[in-house]
């Protein structure tokens, strides 16, 4: 396949060096032909007119003194007609082309006998000579690593795919009018920190020149730094960003991705819950046109009654395991005994956690998860009546997590308590504590009011789309490859 490869490549350079000897530029830095470039689609509409259209070279038939190429562009695919007898002696140029080449046209739009709409060229300027051969547009890219490594190639062959692409950009958009709409702020945070914080991840280290120092790449969308908003006098505010973790890779995970988190001032975890049901339901809608979606083996209707279920009464059913009761040294026996994954330094509170994940499966959702040990939440607020819980809540869809959120601990004393504890886990190993942040315990010393903060990531939107993250992802983080210098010869 690449001896093949190589040899097309060489009779288009040779195509490429004849362009040149005739005097035509095979990379202009723009178009020449009179006229405003119009879409393929607004073409297909203006029959009878003279118009001057642009695209890529999909394909060439030749017939003698006649020529037929489909031009194609992100709006469709239009036929182009050269006759010898209108074009002269530029017609012998089209030889010279290639299917993936750039080309500006102009002429008018006509009817042909087999009823096909079809631009009938009086002028025509090559815009781009391809070099390297296009796929088949029948067999595409097969092999998923080069889909990804030459995503750009798998987008021009698979209309399905850049279709994808356009309903992720409504995605977020709708997300973010819905909030704006309620009055939230749109706000930009750090993305590199002194001290990473907002959730439990292992964080991407860099190094600052200017200022000799590491840094960490963000973890949250700025949990932290939002929170200090509502200290200074903030009282809605949302961020949409590319946040970093630097944990492993599956269906469901990747190591930067965007997330959007907001923070509502004089509310609590409830308030939060049902601005949130709305807010998927307005974002499913927009997005996809429908609240019913098939996610793998579930069926998942976002118009069901989102019921609220209990982190504990929810363990308890499905596994027998009272956690409020159990030792760790008994729950490690318990997760061994179910072939759980878990890492040896974990406390309480990951080893409850990852207990809690190998039943999630079974929900199929959407509920609302709730009732959560403050050893998992260093962040939330206890609950009023047992203090050993907190206010918060977990979006389940399609057995995985799809949104967090809770009522945020405003509470100094305590939040430098368990960032003292979070710390300790650190000292022990585990990468994935927070890290102590004595500035933000200084904020909420100032006093922060009643809030309600809640993420998501765009795992959502994979989930709705029935896609893995990954295949959601313009340009997934692969491995290099072999390095050189130059064009490619592969």
């Amino acid at each position: 396949m690449a001896k093949a490869i190589e040899t097309l490549k060489e009779v288009r350079l040779q195509k490429l060096e004849s362009l040149k000897k005739l005097g035509i530029d095979p990379y202009p830095s723009k178009i020449n032909l009179p006229g405003k470039v119009l879409k393929v689609q607004v073409v297909r509409d203006s029959m009878g007119k003279e118009v001057l259209t642009a695209g890529r070279i999909w394909s060439i038939r030749e017939h003698g003194a006649v020529a037929f190429m489909d031009l194609k562009d992100d709006t469709g695919t239009i036929q182009i007609l050269f006759q010898k007898k209108v074009l002269g002696d530029n017609f012998k140029t089209l030889n010279l082309f290639d299917m993936g080449d750039f080309l500006a046209v102009t002429g008018a739009v006509i009817k042909t006998q087999a009823g096909e709409i079809t631009v009938d060229a009086t002028d025509f300027q090559l815009l781009t000579k391809s070099i390297r051969p296009l796929p088949s547009t029948w067999y595409g890219l097969k092999d998923e690593e080069e889909r990804y490594r030459q995503r750009y190639v798998d987008l021009l062959l698979n209309d399905e795919l850049r279709d994808l692409f356009k309903k992720k950009a409504i995605f977020w958009q709708s997300m973010r009018d819905f909030l704006i709409d309620k009055g939230f702020l749109e706000v930009e945070t750090p993305v590199l920190e002194n001290t990473a914080g907002g959730a439990d991840a292992n964080p991407f280290i860099t190094h600052h020149n200017a200022l000799d120092i590491d840094l960490y790449l963000r973890i949250s969308m700025g949990e932290l730094w939002q929170k200090r908003l509502m200290v200074a006098g903030f009282g809605k505010t949302f961020e949409i960003g590319r946040q970093f973790r630097n944990e492993g890779v599956d269906r469901e995970h990747l190591q930067d991705y965007t997330q959007m988190e907001f923070y509502l001032g004089y509310a609590n975890y409830e308030d939060s819950m049902k601005l949130v049901e709305e807010m998927y339901k307005y974002v499913a809608k927009k997005t996809f046109g429908t609240l019913k979606f098939q996610i793998g083996e579930y069926k998942v209707d976002l118009d069901d009654d989102w019921k609220k279920i209990d982190y504990k009464d929810t363990i308890l059913k499905e596994t027998g395991v009272d956690i409020s009761k159990i030792t760790e040294s008994e729950l490690k026996k318990e997760l061994d005994k179910r072939k759980i994954e878990y890492g040896k330094k974990d406390e309480m509170g990951r080893l409850i956690d990852s207990l809690w994940k190998s039943i999630r499966r079974k929900i199929v959702g959407p509920v609302f998860l709730t009732g959560h040990p403050v050893s998992v939440s260093p962040l939330a607020k206890r609950m009023e009546k047992n203090s050993e819980y907190v206010e918060r809540y977990q979006v389940i869809i399609a057995g995985s997590e799809n949104g967090n959120g809770y009522s945020e601990l405003n509470d100094p004393i305590d939040q430098a308590e368990r960032f003292g504890q979070q710390e300790k886990m650190r000292e022990k190993g585990d990468l994935d504590a927070q890290m102590e942040d004595n500035d933000f315990v200084r904020a909420l010393e100032y006093g922060m009011p009643p809030t309600s903060g809640f993420g998501v990531s765009e795992r959502l939107f994979s989930f709705f789309a029935g896609k893995s993250i990954r295949e959601t992802v313009l340009f997934p983080l692969l491995r290099p490859e072999n390095k050189g210098k130059g064009v490619s010869s592969e």
